[in-house]
């Protein structure tokens, strides 16, 4: 099995590459691409279907981890906001998407979600993340967010 085939497991068992750091509640992992220069998800300790199947300690902890990784990017990537998602249409399990909107968006496009940005930006070359391109952003968003998780 591919590490991508179950994310959960592969962070659990340290196979996943974009593993950030464990959590309370989860694994922070960077984004599959990078064309919001660190854009993150906070995957749950074991699966789920949503957030409501979560106990209510357990919930809340994950939502608060949520926001630290939004802490962690606000303070490495500086962007204007952060746009927290979970939405679970497609990949039918709990995750939290933690985008960075940065001022050099087109301003139409930073009213917008970011779904509506092109599917070209999902896949393409440029800005998949890479260790050579986004590794040293990665180890910054760490080390930011161990700090903060440690306080």
């Amino acid at each position: 099995m591919e590490w991508w085939e179950d994310r959960i497991l592969s962070a659990q068992n340290g196979t996943n590459p974009m593993l950030i750091l464990e959590t309370n509640a989860g694994y922070a992992v960077f984004g599959d691409v990078q064309f919001l220069p660190g854009y993150c998800v906070l995957l749950p300790k074991h699966e789920v279907s949503s957030l409501n199947d979560l106990e209510l300690e357990e919930r809340t902890q994950f939502l608060q981890d949520m926001s630290l990784v939004g802490d962690a990017i606000i303070k490495v990537c500086n962007p204007s906001r952060v746009n927290y998602d979970i939405l679970g249409n497609t990949d039918k399990f709990l995750h939290a998407h933690i985008f960075p909107r940065y001022i050099w968006e087109d301003k139409e496009r930073q009213k917008m979600p970011v779904w509506t940005y092109d599917k070209s930006n999902w896949s393409n070359e440029e800005t998949l993340y890479s260790e050579e391109k986004y590794g040293q952003l990665k180890q910054m968003i760490k080390s930011k967010l161990d700090e903060i998780v440690r306080k």
